[in-house]
């Protein structure tokens, strides 16, 4: 499969590590794009989420194919989010073509552009309130797994897809609202830091608008996520655009799961005959010397 040129991509908010992430989905996207820069912007890794006892084949084929494009020469810069906050310690780590950062500010075709997850304006995800942010965290999980079986059903029938969570936030007023005070939060800021472009992750939500207040105006950007809305930001020709994952696109051309053999093959050497084997060797280095 030829891949698609990009200049810069933008995804967040993979969650691997849990129910609701889209392994395959993300794979077959990241097998169909050759970006110059790849950047992922926070929640990629759910640590809050994290069980050794759940992190299917899939999930490590996300991770895998992003290692494949930096050896393909793609640069790729990771901003942590609240859910991989674990990763921040080793902020402003390069390693070749690899880069962990907690924000970044670059200059593209002449405009400022200010991209981080967007987590630093959300006061549920600090203090007291972040254990409660937490506990929700596994009941949306839950609420992803019980969607996805209702799904399958779905499909059984031939009938279309639905998001229990999708239908549960817009239906909140609460929700909408913070969807609203957090753009404008981050295109006010960025207006009075002078940007040109402002990009987030965080809410889910992915959006392209312009936002403009008394003090100027700013492009604001949100990559989305690939819980519910399989989402990307794409930069070409001077412009961005929202990626919106469609399945039909990828029937012919799907990536199947690799199957992994948990069990270890056996030792062809048992650690008595080494011992035995090194026993016979040292006799006979000492017969040599004597003779």
């Amino acid at each position: 499969m030829e891949r698609r040129k990009v200049e810069v991509v933008v995804i967040s908010d993979l969650h691997l590590g849990t129910y609701g992430c889209n392994a395959p989905e993300i794979v077959n996207y990241l097998k169909s794009i050759a970006p110059e820069l790849l950047i992922l912007n926070g929640d990629i890794i759910d640590g809050w989420q994290f069980s050794k006892r759940y992190f299917p084949v899939s999930h490590m084929q996300v991770i895998k194919e992003i290692i494949n494009l930096i050896s393909r020469g793609t640069r790729v810069i990771y901003i942590t989010g609240n859910h991989d906050e674990a990763m921040r310690r080793y902020s402003d780590l390069q390693i070749g073509n690899f880069q962990l950062t907690d924000k970044l500010v670059m200059e593209i075709d002449g405009k400022m552009t200010w991209i981080f997850h967007g987590d630093v304006f959300d006061a549920t995800t600090k203090g007291s309130a972040k254990m409660l942010a937490k506990l929700g965290g596994h009941g949306y999980d839950l609420l992803i797994l019980i969607n996805s079986c209702i799904n399958w059903g779905l499909k059984l029938f031939g009938k279309e897809k639905m998001s229990l969570s999708k239908k549960v936030k817009n239906g909140v007023k609460k929700a909408v609202a913070f969807i609203g005070d957090f753009e404008q939060t981050a295109a006010e800021l960025a207006i009075e830091k002078k940007y040109d472009t402002v990009i987030c992750g965080h809410i889910h939500q992915p959006q392209k608008k312009t936002i403009t207040t008394d003090k100027g105006s700013v492009t604001y950007l949100n990559s989305g996520d690939w819980i519910e809305h399989l989402s990307a930001l794409e930069y070409n020709h001077k412009s961005w655009s929202i990626y919106m994952y469609d399945p039909h696109h990828y029937e012919s051309r799907a990536t199947p799961v690799v199957a992994l053999e948990k069990k270890l093959p056996k030792l062809n050497v048992v650690p008595d005959e080494v011992l035995l084997f090194n026993t016979l060797r040292s006799v006979e280095n000492i017969m040599k010397v004597s003779v």
